[in-house]
């Protein structure tokens, strides 16, 4: 789904790239079953690399476009903000441009049980287990996505636009994240949040706690971006922004109500079968009370229908991913002063616990 229905975050199609390049050495040696998605893994990652030009060379080259250019300068800025207060880490992250000829940087597949929300894990080094596997190939993505759903899983496949190496490689020069076509031409503000999300995940990350580090992120970019417009954008672009996040706040609230719904019924003591038409009568009231959402507040705005066409277990673990953990950072942020390195501080000193840990200090 596009960046700008701001569904779901970025980084979590990707985050586990550079456990892929230091993992394909491990397979090759130790006869590893997933060496073939190791190998393609680095591979996609490397094209995207060697497709990037310092952002200076497409400023001055008389065939960039002028629409192009309006997008690549205020990343820049943005990127100078964020060195200072929402990333923190002065790199080579974020200034080339690529442009990959694609809509996505990679393709995420999901998958959960039939009747529980908890999403299938896989396994990686260095990050740990996540809950998504993801490809450069869309046809390799659906391909998993078949076997999956042969085996009765709930599974979504849904494209992922940035992602981020987590600063674990050398960020002078070619190696460090670079922009993409595939979310440049977002609003400022949507623009100034995928920046800040990206970059947050270089300040620390906790293996294997993909609720934990994306939440952090999900602050670092909501505050970020609303800092950002505040002191740099122009009214329209503020105005804009807030129509974007009056509908996320909309698809927020919709969207955990129906979680609870269904957070309950596999709860329950019913039966299978019964639970299954059950399950199937709850997401079809979302849907109805989306589109009527959507044809009201929203004005027929549809940059939702794709996550609502495939709303499922699998969809739904996705969203907890990304916003759960998020008032709980939001209250260590203005415990910290509002202060972003103190912030960051707080943050690595809760990743470094064990991962039973991390939730109640947040909270205390």
């Amino acid at each position: 789904m596009r960046r700008g229905a701001r569904v779901v975050a970025g980084s979590f199609g990707g985050v586990a790239a550079i456990a892929l390049l230091a993992g394909a050495g491990v397979c090759l040696t130790s006869g590893c079953s997933t060496v073939g998605y190791y190998a393609r893994s680095v591979t996609g990652h490397l094209e995207l690399l060697q497709a990037a030009r310092p952002v200076p060379q497409w400023l001055d080259d008389p065939a960039t476009s002028a629409k192009l250019k309006e997008r690549l300068e205020p990343s820049q800025r943005m990127r100078d903000v964020g060195v200072r207060a929402p990333a923190g880490r002065d790199n080579a992250s974020y200034r080339r441009y690529a442009d990959l000829h694609r809509p996505a940087a990679v393709w995420n597949v999901v998958a959960a049980p039939e009747l529980s929300l908890v999403p299938k894990t896989w396994c990686f080094w260095i990050v740990g287990c996540v809950g998504y596997r993801g490809y450069y190939d869309p046809a390799q993505a659906e391909a998993l996505a078949a076997d999956l759903r042969s085996q009765d899983l709930d599974v979504a496949v849904y494209p992922v636009p940035a992602y981020s190496t987590l600063g674990r490689l050398p960020a002078g020069g070619w190696l460090a994240d670079p922009l993409l076509n595939t979310f440049i031409g977002y609003p400022e503000g949507e623009l100034a949040r995928l920046i800040f999300h990206e970059l947050a995940h270089q300040v620390a990350f906790a293996p294997g706690d993909t609720l934990f580090n994306e939440s952090f992120a999900s602050t670092v970019e909501k505050i970020g971006a609303e800092r950002w417009l505040a002191e740099r954008a122009a009214p329209g672009a503020r105005a804009e922004y807030e129509r974007a996040e009056a509908r996320r706040v909309d698809f927020r609230a919709l969207t955990s109500r129906y979680r609870d719904e269904l957070s309950r019924l596999y709860a329950s003591a019913e039966g299978d079968a019964a639970k299954r038409v059950e399950k199937a009568a709850i997401l079809a009231r979302l849907r109805a009370d989306y589109a009527t959402l959507k044809a009201t507040r929203w004005d027929g705005y549809a940059g939702y229908d794709a996550w609502f066409a495939q709303a499922n277990n699998a969809a739904f673990g996705v969203l907890a991913s990304y916003t759960a953990l998020v008032p709980a950072f939001e209250k260590l942020f203005e415990r910290e002063g509002r202060d972003f390195p103190r912030f960051y501080a707080a943050f690595r000193r809760i990743a470094a616990l064990p991962a039973g840990e991390r939730a109640a200090a947040l909270e205390r």
